[in-house]
């Protein structure tokens, strides 16, 4: 589905897809974007809610995660917390700077 939405966008810049909120929740697309989490190598990080991929291992605490936060975006009521940000000087490249995202 990404990479249909990809294309379509890239072939006309001033398409609207207004239904995309009733995308994310659906079960296959939570399950999808938990394995690409899961997999990354920040898996063992905490993200801005402080939950850490790797520690959620058994199937039980999987599917209670899952269900409340696929509740609270079908409810419209999930939130993305904010990300602390610094600018710290890009490696060799004097005078530039790139974004750090901070989430403990």
């Amino acid at each position: 589905m990404q990479t249909k939405l990809h294309l379509w966008a890239a072939e006309d810049p001033g398409r609207r897809f207004d239904d995309l909120y009733n995308l994310i929740h659906r079960p296959d697309f939570l399950t999808v974007a938990w394995d690409r989490v899961r997999g990354n190598k920040g898996a063992r990080t905490p993200g801005v809610d402080r939950v850490i991929p790797a520690f959620i291992s058994n199937e039980a605490d999987l599917t209670a995660f899952l269900n409340d936060t696929r509740e609270q975006l079908k409810a419209r009521t999930f939130t993305p917390l904010p990300v602390r940000e610094r600018m710290i000087p890009k490696t060799g490249s004097p005078g530039k700077f790139r974004r750090l995202g901070i989430t403990a």
